[in-house]
Order: C-alpha cells, then structure tokens, then sequence
C-alpha cells in the first residue's frame, strides 16, 4: 500500500503548477475579464463556455455543471486519477520529489496504475526511437524515406522501430522494473505459451500522445510480405488508451487548433506528418476508427465554437472514403464550427499529394471550398438518374431525411432550398416544406416525454409564459438569438450603459425564451436602471428554479463579444433587438390587414392601417438615428 504523501509536498506541487498552465493542456482558455479565463468545459457537453479558471486564486469552476476545485482536482476528474496520483504526475512536471510517509516509498511497486502505464509507454516510445537507427530497421528508413520523410521528420513526430524478435521491448522494460502483469495491461506485450511476449514486432511505430502529450498508445505499420498481420495494428483498449477518444497529433496540432480556430481532419498518420511539414500544422487523424462524437469533443474545447472555427475532412474519393464523409456528416450537428471536406485530385490522400505535388499542393488541399452537407447530399442524389420526374423524386426521398436532421432551423432552410436546386426541382417552397414536415415527424416520434431541448424549454416557458411560443426546439445560435444574449450580458454586467432603456423593453422582445425569463428576472429585480450593488443577486435570486439561475451566472460571467464595451456598442445591441421586435409586430399588423381585406369594420381598419403607419416611422427612425430614436 502507497505511504501518505507529506502535506508540505502537496502544498508545494499545489503552489508551483499554475492551474491555468495545466487547464491549458485540455482545452483553450481565453480572456474571461477581472484576471480570469473561459472555455468549454470538458466535463459536460455545452455550447457557451461556463467553465472559468481564476490563476490568481488557483481555482477553476463550472457555472453549468458546478464541477470545480484547485489544480489537483481538475487532474482527478479529467484524467480520473486518484488523489496521489494527480499530485504524482503534477510533481514530476513540476520536478518536485516527493516525500511519503507511513513506511517509505517504493516506486516500482506504489505508483498509481496511470502513471505507471504512461511512464512504461514513455520507455518503449523512446526503445523504439533508438531502434529505428539499427541496421534492421533500413525497411523502415526506406519506408519513410520513399514517402518525403527524413530524419529529422520522424525525430519530430517520434517515429520508431519495433524490432523482429519475439521479446526485446518486454526484457527491456522488464529491466526498467516494470512486471509483466503491467506490460500485459499497458497493451505493450502480450500473452504466449510461457512469458509474455512483444505485442509489436517489426513494424514502423508511431507514438499516439492524449492532448495533454502523454503516450498512451502507438500505432504500428507493417513493413515486410511475411509479417501475417494487419496492415497497421493499433494497442488495445487499455485503462489509458481508449481510441475514440484519442487523436493522433493533437499534442502537436493544439496550440495551431486554438489559435486559428480551424482543424484539419485526414486518415493517417503519415498524412498527418505531410500536412505538418507542408505548413497544415492543425492536421490531426484517428487511430484505426471512424471520427466520432468523443473526437468532436476534443475539438470542441480547443476551437471554442466561435463563429469562424473551420473543421475541414479529408476523405479518399474512393467509395469507402464517401462512407466516411457521410458518417462524419451525421456527427456535422454537434459542431458549432463549419464543416468542409476536401479531396486531392486523382483522389490522391495527402502524403501522396505531397510527394507528387508539393508542399504548396497540400496546403491549397485544405483550403475550404465545398461544404460537408453539399458533398453528402450530392453522394446521395448522384445515385439517382436526375433527368426523369422518377429519380428525382427518388433522390429527394432519399436526401430529404438527411436535411430535416439538421437542428439550425435556419441553416435547415438554406440547404433545403439548396437542395431543391441541386435535383432541379423548380418549386423550391416544395422541398423546403417537405423537409421542415420530416423535421416536425422526427420531433414528434422522439419517444413518450419531451426532448431534453423541449424539457429545458418548458422550464424556461414556465418562468416566462409571455414569451412562450410553439414552435421547433431552440437554437440559441441564431442571429436574433445572439443580439438578445449580448443585450442581457450587457444588462448583467454593464446596466449603467442600457440604462434607462432597457427597462422600457417589454419582456416579449425576446424571442428565446430562456433569455425572456432572464429580462423578467432582472424586472423583478427592480430593472438595471440605478442598479445597486446587490443587483446580480437579487436578479439570482428572483430566478424561479435552478435552470434559469444558471442561467443568468452564465450571462454574467460569459465576456461580451466586444472590443470596446461603450455606449456605442451597447445602443447597437438596443437597437437590434428593438428593430426586431418592430418588423415582427409589422408583420402582425400585415397579416391583419390582410384578414380584415376591404369589407372590414371601417373603424378598426383605421387603427390597424394608422398602427402600421406609426411603426413604419418608428423603424424607419431607428435605422437612421440609431439609439437616438428609442
């Protein structure tokens, strides 16, 4: 049993890893104001970050999902470690030596299970590394050689050589002190007749690294007629390597990830490093599965689902390669990010292309051109003779359903209107309607309760009935949406600047009704107007249940989408919201004229025609003058 760790020790690996240094190996973190930092939180799915770590106090905490804690907590919970282990791995990045008490410490016996299998993955990635510079592994030199890589391209990517023989990585790691019963569990070796044996034997190795750079795994290519194995042969599942989870070149590609908000999705390791040493340093692939919702989570927390972020699949144009690209299209919903695809021509994959082309051909291979729902829908109508009423209304029934999953009603809309354009159909409001009743079906059939999104959606109805309206599940993206959201932050953090005409807003203003229960929560707190120091408070507390509270605690913390947060920007905010809420009352009014016609009451017709009038001033106003009409 492992000794007690000494209290000084974990005090001191506490004091010396900054929390936003260790955070930042997960996901990106960006300025949140007043000294903290934001990002989506990695232990829930979410659309808006919540997650918040404050440097200054060595915390991190979640609004959404309440997870929080100091540096070493966050290492249990991401990496599910116990608590010795967490400060185990923070103390040798840290180059603290622990000291144990309760009899002394044995490291070959006492350390966490994690630790143990990445440390005998860090020696084998590093056995492997020095192999591949012995005269037996001239196959594997070749084998890079013929496909552009050097030396130093496999030195940066940590290229190695499995030798032949039955059991050269087990006696070494063996003499490191590692037991076979770890060696069987890491995925390193594996069972024979007597001893365990190599798992990999003269193949080409690629470490495979989690985000945080960690080998957990390796990815191994076959190089010679007699080896009777797979073409390439991943490690196992182990209790570190779970391969929907893990992205081969993440720990490389993350920084450029976050930084550019784009990445680069291929289908092997080598065509990673092609990308890599073509300039592409946001390439990334999977390691032996189709990418998946674990993967777009990873991506999620490092493109944090801002408005430009780009996820661009390359896909071979071979049949198994348009599977592909329709499996990833299914998953396109849980990206906030647009998705392209790209295919090299003559369907070459991009190592290829770089060896026939260049390194300029590859970085033009990932440029976004077409989109990953227009690639998919035309994979589906090619199938379908489009020339005869017969195939068109084929491939409609056939491309209709993929459309209708599209959860953005807007973007629906467009691609369904796209879609029409692409079989020739020239009634397009037939296809869009078509599309928007399967989308209505596929809501309808969605089980005996609500939809989480209808659920959440009744909690938020409830608190602001005013606001409530029948319709498709909520889509808190949408351009409407997001000036209402930028209004209330505002409202939140900066009532000064909205003051006094945000409290002239009626609460139907908001279209969303989540964010009409926050502007009924702030109207129950007396409005922004000379907001006193208690004000977010009292705006929590006027909440009616949990889900709003939460909230308005997101809308408070969440930075406002400004360079400059002046008077300027906030009347921009006021006056969206406001001209929105004029052109939806004109379309009212105009389908009443339309109802009354010429043989309505005279009278009534006069104030509904004088009411269109006064709000066509109004809007008119509001366009010219800005904030100086409300």
């Amino acid at each position: 049993m492992a000794g007690r760790i000494n209290d000084d020790d974990v005090k001191a690996v506490r004091d010396a890893v900054p929390i936003d240094a260790v955070v930042s190996e997960y996901l990106q973190l960006r300025n949140a104001g007043g000294g903290n930092l934001k990002g989506l939180c990695p232990f829930h799915d979410e659309k808006s970050p919540s997650f918040q770590v404050s440097p200054s106090k060595g915390l991190f905490h979640c609004f959404g999902c309440q997870e929080g804690g100091d540096t070493i907590a966050f290492i249990r919970k991401i990496d599910h470690l116990s608590f010795s282990e967490a400060v185990e791995r923070l103390a040798a990045k840290a180059g603290i030596t622990l000291r144990y008490e309760e009899g002394g410490y044995n490291p070959s016996h006492q350390r966490g299970e994690r630790i143990r299998l990445v440390e005998a993955h860090q020696a084998a990635a590093q056995f492997y590394i020095e192999q591949l510079g012995s005269p037996e592994a001239e196959i594997a030199r070749k084998f890079l050689a013929e496909r552009g890589f050097d030396q130093a391209a496999a030195a940066h990517f940590g290229v190695g050589y499995s030798p032949a023989g039955w059991d050269h990585l087990t006696r070494f790691l063996r003499g490191k002190g590692f037991s076979d019963k770890e060696l069987l569990t890491s995925g390193l070796a594996q069972e024979s007749r007597r001893n365990p044996i190599d798992r990999f034997r003269g193949r080409l190795m690629w470490p495979i690294r989690d985000v945080s750079g960690e080998v957990v795994g390796f990815g191994a290519r076959k190089l010679r007629d007699d080896d009777n194995g797979p073409k390439y042969l991943n490690t196992p599942e182990t209790p570190i390597y779970k391969k929907s989870q893990v992205l081969y070149g993440i720990d490389l590609a993350k920084k450029d990830i976050a930084k550019s908000s784009r990445a680069v999705v291929v289908e092997g390791y080598t065509d990673v490093m092609a990308c890599h040493l073509a300039g592409v340093t946001t390439a990334i692939a999977t390691c032996g599965t189709a990418f998946g919702g674990d993967h777009i989570k990873i991506l999620r927390r490092l493109l944090m689902d801002n408005g430009s972020a780009r996820v661009i699949f390359t896909f071979d144009g071979d049949a198994a390669g348009q599977k592909a690209a329709l499996r990833a299209f299914e998953d396109d919903q849980k990206f906030a990010a647009e998705t392209y695809i790209a295919i090299a021509p003559d369907n070459m994959d991009p190592c290829d292309l770089r060896l026939a082309k260049g390194d300029e051909a590859v970085a033009d291979l990932v440029q976004p051109r077409t989109p990953l729902f227009e690639f998919a829908i035309r994979q589906i109508v090619g199938r379908y003779d489009l020339e005869t009423p017969a195939g068109r209304a084929a491939a409609l029934d056939e491309a209709a359903p993929i459309v209708a999953r599209i959860k953005n009603v807007a973007s629906q809309h467009e691609v369904a209107v796209q879609l029409a354009g692409i079989l020739g159909i020239l009634d397009t409001q037939f296809v869009v309607k078509r599309v928007a009743q399967l989308a209505r079906w596929a809501r309808d059939r969605g089980g005996k309760g609500p939809a989480p999104t209808q659920h959440r959606r009744q909690q938020y109805e409830s608190a602001a009935p005013v606001a409530a309206a029948p319709g498709p599940a909520l889509n808190l993206r949408s351009p409407a949406h997001r000036t209402e959201r930028e209004l209330l932050k505002l409202a939140l953090q900066h009532p000064h600047l909205v003051s006094p005409a945000f409290d002239a807003y009626g609460i139907d203003e908001f279209t969303a009704p989540p964010y009409a229960a926050v502007r009924q929560c702030i109207q129950e707190a007396g409005g922004a107007t000379d907001a006193p120091s208690d004000y977010l408070p009292a705006v929590m507390d006027s909440a009616p249940n949990d889900v709003v509270r939460a909230l308005v605690t997101e809308l408070a913390v969440e930075a406002v989408h400004a360079r400059t947060v002046d008077e300027a920007y906030a009347g921009e905010q006021l006056v969206a919201v406001r001209r929105r809420a004029v052109d939806r009352r004109l379309l009212d009014i105009q389908g009443t004229l339309a109802r009354l016609g010429q043989n309505g009451d005279p009278a009534q017709l006069a104030a509904v025609q004088n009411e269109l009038w006064v709000l066509q001033q109004y809007g008119q106003a509001l366009r010219n003058k800005g904030a100086a009409a409300l």
